[in-house]
């Protein structure tokens, strides 16, 4: 048998397992994850059709499911909205009710579950009869100043019923800088703000727009979320938000934009989240219960490599099963 002269075998690194753990340069840690739940204002829990597997929470399945997560080592949560169409309308005035749905129910978690942090979304699709993150004039044109004004409101909202981390998700220019003003003015100081600053107007957003009902009534959201062809645009974006005072900023999605993600967190000296989104998702659940994939390979793989390419934080709908088994 013919030996060849090498002084450089890489195999050697990966002959066991011991070995790879050593020599391991991404580690995925519970810690590193942020869960993302769906509520609303029913005494029941709902299964999420567009999102098989997931649930809208009453109030008590979430304090249920807080509970079991607190367990597994799971720090922090990021709360969305189911709002009653009732309650929906062209201002978006429910955003701000301080008796809403996601101020009882941050005043509830915090009773139970201080130590929790929790992340609250900030954007008006949840509450916009037109299903825009921003209000809509009679000609269809989404509108930033105005829809600012409202954002402010609604961010003080959540630090009033005690949020940790308010989340705007709405791609308005400006809004970080003016929620930020906002919120020290009124005493605030310690809240911190998670940007999504490099939102894309992407197709995989369709089963949580299914979960939340917030599908927008006409148009689309190109004209403020990104084009999925950018990349450059992404990193003039975060350190803009990051000049107004964005503590934390994110990509969304997190698979298809690596690329994105590993740009902004070689340049930039704030922590960097990424979303995997509904689609994502739907597409690991979709060929799994289909038999075409391993479902805890893929899903750990997928995280892996979303960590990897320099996201610190990870929102996942996979964070309780992760936390499972990486126990």
């Amino acid at each position: 048998m013919s030996t060849q002269n090498l002084n450089a075998r890489p195999r050697r690194n990966r002959k066991s397992s011991v070995i790879r753990n050593l020599c391991r340069e991404t580690r995925l840690v519970t810690e590193s994850l942020i869960y993302p739940v769906f509520i609303h204002d029913k005494e029941k829990d709902e299964s999420i059709e567009s999102m098989p597997g997931c649930t809208r929470w009453s109030l008590n399945g979430l304090l249920h499911e807080i509970s079991e997560s607190c367990e597994l080592g799971i720090g922090a949560i990021a709360l969305f909205p189911a709002i009653d169409g009732n309650l929906k309308s062209p201002d978006a005035e429910e955003s701000f009710n301080d008796n809403g749905l996601i101020p009882k129910t941050i005043r509830a978690i915090k009773d139970s579950f201080p130590e929790l942090a929790v992340i609250t979304d900030v954007a008006l699709d949840p509450y916009n009869s037109d299903g825009h993150d921003g209000l809509v004039d009679p000609s269809g044109k989404v509108l930033n100043d105005e829809t600012v004004a409202i954002l402010i409101q609604q961010a003080l909202c959540h630090a009033r019923a005690g949020a940790d981390i308010v989340a705007p998700s709405d791609m308005m220019d400006g809004r970080v800088g003016a929620i930020r003003r906002e919120l020290d003015s009124n005493d605030f100081t310690d809240i911190s703000i998670l940007s999504y600053s490099a939102k894309y107007a992407s197709g995989y957003y369709g089963p949580f727009r299914g979960a939340l009902n917030s599908e927008p009534k006409s148009g689309d959201k190109k004209t403020y979320q990104m084009d999925p062809a950018n990349a450059k645009e992404a990193l003039r974006e975060v350190m803009l938000d990051i000049e107004e005072g964005a503590d934390m900023v994110m990509v969304k999605p997190a698979g298809p934009y690596l690329d994105v993600l590993a740009n902004i967190s070689t340049n930039v000296k704030v922590p960097v989240a990424a979303y995997q989104v509904s689609g994502e998702y739907l597409m690991i659940e979709s060929a799994s219960t289909a038999g075409w994939i391993d479902r805890k390979a893929v899903v750990m793989e997928s995280l892996t490599g979303i960590h990897r390419a320099g996201a610190s934080a990870i929102l996942t709908y996979y964070a309780k099963s992760v936390a499972e088994w990486l126990k």
